[in-house]
């Protein structure tokens, strides 16, 4: 209507609001993917959306409305398998096609002949597979198809490259700077029940080994985001699956079972227990309850993964750069004994105290590692080296808005 409103009166004109479920439907999908693509965005409007969708699945209000305004999220394999064309996924070309770059050491000319590499590599795949003419009946696809084929698995790639390379980074400077088999003085990673708000008590070892597979969940949990948002709103979206008002001890929230969340999770939490030597600490995924009443809850507490830890690895790369100013060298010196001693310093306290079990729902629990990570940043600035953290450029754990 506001574009163009011959085109907008003809959507109502003489009709029911019914007459326009397809349009509706693909306006709100459109809405959600745009969300799930792009977590940083709709901070605030996704979740009023997805409650609004929520309460339109009941069956009382679709007797009202007389129409459905959900339908399933649109993905590239749904689209594959529409054209009868699922061979693109297995082409040895995407790969080369879909490949983030990592500009880090490399020249202009480098990075050049790989992008020249990329956009060969797309161009053929759009030749190869975009046979179907816009707007022609039958299987297979148009050009335009295999273009937004490859820009979503790119925006998977750009996600991950946002969201699981600093858990990387993270466990990257665990195993640099801290061994499980020797604890440097006064640098140990052992903590006791009571002592800075600790509520669990772990040896030097037994905490390195708690920190690493907590790390390493999240950085799977990362890997399969879009798997899990998938599996969240059609949770949440289930009419089968109605919603009870609870206060949880942070306002009124929309209790519902999540038994899809549940059981990706279970797989995901279930694979990093495999590859752990032992597991230390429980395996408890809260979902449906009073610490994650519903599956949008979920999806945003682990939406703040990268929230916390890239802030961190900015602060301790960044620390090299600003050494080398002689005020800034000078003011670390004195107040922890140098570079090296800065970096370790905030590490060690974040592996301690980023995993003690502390926060609102608390413990060795899979969720309650993610909220003392949260109550660590909560109390950055009362640490003695959140000077360190302003140096190099720190705003905020949100970011800058």
């Amino acid at each position: 209507m506001c574009n163009d409103f011959r085109a907008g009166k003809k959507l109502y004109e003489g009709k029911e609001w019914k007459d326009n479920e397809a349009w509706f439907q693909e306006v709100f999908e459109v809405g959600r993917r745009h969300k799930i693509r792009n977590p940083e965005k709709m901070r605030t409007q996704y979740g009023k959306l997805l409650h609004l969708l929520q309460d339109a699945q009941d069956s009382e209000i679709q007797d009202l409305m007389g129409f459905r305004l959900v339908k399933p999220i649109r993905t590239v394999h749904n689209l594959l398998s529409e054209r009868g064309s699922l061979g693109l996924l297995s082409d040895k070309l995407l790969p080369y096609a879909t490949f983030q770059i990592d500009p880090t050491g490399k020249s202009r000319a480098e990075i050049e002949k790989l992008s020249k590499l990329r956009k060969d590599a797309h161009d053929q795949l759009v030749k190869m597979y975009g046979k179907r003419k816009e707007g022609e009946a039958g299987e297979g696809l148009t050009e335009e198809d295999v273009r937004s084929i490859v820009a979503s698995i790119n925006d998977n790639h750009s996600f991950l490259q946002s969201n699981r390379v600093p858990v990387d980074q993270m466990l990257a400077l665990l195993r640099q700077y801290f061994s499980p088999d020797q604890a440097k003085k006064p640098w140990s990673l052992s903590i006791s029940s009571g002592h800075n708000g600790s509520c669990l008590t772990h040896d030097h070892r037994t905490q390195f080994f708690f920190v690493y597979q907590s790390l390493s969940l999240w950085r799977d949990i990362m890997h399969e985001m879009f798997k899990l948002w998938v599996c969240a709103e059609s949770d949440m979206l289930d009419e089968r699956s109605g919603y009870r008002l609870r206060n949880t001890g942070q306002g009124l929230q929309r209790m519902q079972g999540c038994p899809r969340v549940g059981r990706a999770m279970s797989e995901i939490v279930h694979g990093c227990h495999q590859k752990m030597r032992s597991w230390i600490g429980l395996s408890v995924v809260h979902l449906g309850d009073r610490d994650v009443p519903n599956a949008l809850i979920f999806i945003d507490k682990y939406n703040q993964v990268a929230r916390i830890l890239t802030p961190i690895v900015t602060c301790i790369r960044e620390l090299d750069r600003v050494y080398k100013n002689p005020h800034i060298k000078s003011f670390l010196d004195k107040s922890f004994g140098g570079l090296e001693e800065t970096k370790l310093t905030i590490l060690s306290d974040f592996f301690r105290h980023g995993f003690d079990g502390s926060g609102d729902d608390g413990g060795s629990c899979i969720d309650g590692r993610l909220t003392s990570a949260w109550n660590w940043c909560s109390r950055l600035e009362k640490k003695p080296y959140y000077h360190a953290f302003l140096l190099t450029g720190f705003i905020g754990f949100d970011g800058e808005f």
